[in-house]
């Protein structure tokens, strides 16, 4: 268990969870690349299909530059609308910065229903936690979840963003570090991409590296202590970038965690007892669908 510290846990959510989607980020593709429209298309499907979940459905949330301009510069955004690739991973797609804009708007939109007390999880693509205060990398294009904790931090709220993806959340971490009033955790594969993560940064960016092929039972454990690390600053809002390739069956890295240690997670999660939203980031195998499922139904209880 989770140990409870500097943080009283006596937030009560709804049982119901909102799913944030938008049909529009299936939209492009590129031929072989993992990062592909079915992660999205497959996993609603199969929450539209199950029973075990009250789901409601809602839209992305509306973004500014404004917002978008706390987490990135302008050449940045400025740089989406160039037909040009910007790395062997990340390539340029018509409409890209609408489909980005997008997967930021499902992480604020998340967030008001975290603070009205209902949970949610963001179900679009691309995603964001690479992507840099001045560069798109690693599939992604625009920081989701730092832009998210920018706006909360920007409400007045204390933030802390878990990140347990297993690539290092390189490009939230570049955005928030030395931010006052968030504090952020990441659990990953080291080594592996992006090759960052190995060490804390700045007095607010703590990083949990894992070995190549470590138990799940010693997944669990750093977990654990990553969560107790962001409780221990105090939080009055969680946002937790869902990674799911630290899976055993994923193609990009060398996780163990089987469909059992995600529901286990959100259970941590929910027992924090803080306002929570999730968004989804990584997961690459055909199971991701009942990956995500059986997170869901952790953090639902």
């Amino acid at each position: 268990m989770v140990e409870q510290v500097g943080f009283a846990a006596t937030f009560a959510y709804s049982s119901r969870m909102t799913i944030i989607t938008d049909p529009r980020c299936t939209g492009y593709r590129g031929v072989g690349h993992p990062e592909k429209p079915a992660r999205v298309s497959r996993t609603a499907g199969l929450l539209r299909l199950q029973k075990s979940l009250a789901l409601r459905w809602a839209e992305p949330a509306p973004v500014t530059d404004a917002q978008l301009l706390r987490a990135h510069s302008r050449s940045h955004l400025d740089r989406l609308a160039t037909p040009q690739d910007f790395d062997g991973d990340t390539l340029y797609f018509p409409d890209i910065g609408d489909h980005a804009r997008r997967g930021v708007g499902g992480a604020l939109k998340a967030l008001e229903l975290a603070r009205a007390g209902e949970p949610s999880f963001s179900l679009l693509r691309p995603p964001g936690h690479h992507a840099t205060r001045e560069h798109p990398m690693g599939f992604c294009y625009l920081g989701s979840m730092a832009v998210a904790a920018l706006e909360a931090k920007a409400q007045g709220l204390r933030v802390a963003v878990f990140d347990f993806d297993v690539h290092h959340g390189n490009g939230t971490e570049d955005i928030l570090r030395g931010a006052d009033g968030v504090a952020f955790a990441s659990v990953h594969q080291s080594p592996c991409y992006p090759g960052t993560g190995t060490v804390d940064v700045e007095p607010n960016c703590f990083n949990f590296p894992v070995p190549p092929g470590t138990s799940r039972e010693a997944w669990r454990e750093i977990f654990s202590r990553a969560l107790a690390r962001l409780v221990a600053t105090g939080p009055q809002v969680l946002g937790v970038s869902a990674g799911f390739d630290a899976y055993v069956k994923d193609p990009l890295a060398n996780g163990t965690l089987e469909r059992e240690d995600f529901f286990w997670l959100g259970q941590q999660i929910r027992a924090l007892g803080v306002p929570t939203f999730s968004i989804l980031e990584g997961g690459y195998s055909l199971d991701l669908p009942d990956l995500v499922l059986n997170y869901l139904l952790g953090l639902v209880g």
